[in-house]
């Protein structure tokens, strides 16, 4: 079912986002489920890693759904992305995950070429009892002077306790871009070294990324103060 979410009063209170993982990296692939067991036997720490910006293409009041997708090409990527309380590595059950992101041509709707609509590539998903949200969307496109990313907000008891964006590998982009439809249009103009968003930590917001089948699961964990 989708429905729309209000948030009120959202930048009352910044949180601090901890990322599980493993030497320093992302959680491991497959690791975000079951009460997160690799953090409860140690195999995985949580490790602070600093908000990153909004941006300009944020819109309130997306809704509830877990595919996102409204009908768009793209390489299928499932995204499992769990919450965790920082003070405890415990799973969050029923904090709102907010996602949004640009479409493989690059574009956001609400904005520009993607002005006719307000709803492709975003929406919002409730974490289950093992603090996972999944959404169903495609690989995002790029657009000028930015890296391949994808947007987060986490809502915690109303208030936004995480606001940060997702990035991937630029060799796990070169590959995904070597089909359609990303293909018709050449590399991104920015890398991932080259992006002023993730010189503030975009390293420590790299998703664990798996091919299945013909599209692909990325996965995080990110722990909030609740």
């Amino acid at each position: 079912m989708e429905e729309p979410i209000t948030r009120r009063g959202s930048l009352a209170r910044l949180g601090g986002l901890l990322m599980a993982a493993a030497g320093g990296g992302s959680l491991l692939p497959g690791t975000a489920e079951g009460g997160n067991a690799a953090i409860e036997t140690g195999a995985a720490q949580c490790v602070l890693t600093p908000e990153l910006t909004e941006g300009p293409y944020y819109i309130a009041g997306e809704k509830v759904r877990r595919d996102i997708r409204d009908g768009h090409p793209g390489t299928l990527l499932t995204l499992r992305l769990t919450v965790l309380d920082a003070a405890t590595c415990r799973p969050i059950k029923g904090a709102a995950v907010d996602i949004w992101h640009a479409d493989a041509a690059g574009n956001y709707s609400g904005f520009g070429a993607g002005a006719g609509s307000r709803t492709f590539m975003r929406g919002i998903q409730r974490t289950d009892k093992n603090g996972v949200a999944i959404f169903t969307t495609v690989y995002p496109g790029w657009y000028q002077g930015r890296a391949v990313h994808i947007h987060v907000k986490v809502h915690v008891g109303g208030n936004v306790v995480h606001t940060g964006q997702l990035f991937f590998t630029d060799a796990l982009t070169e590959t995904a871009y070597k089909v359609a439809p990303y293909a018709a249009r050449r590399n991104p103009d920015v890398t991932n070294a080259n992006d002023s968003i993730f010189a503030n930590g975009g390293k420590r917001s790299i998703l664990a990324v798996k091919k299945s089948g013909a599209g692909y699961v990325g996965t995080i964990a990110m722990g909030v103060h609740k």
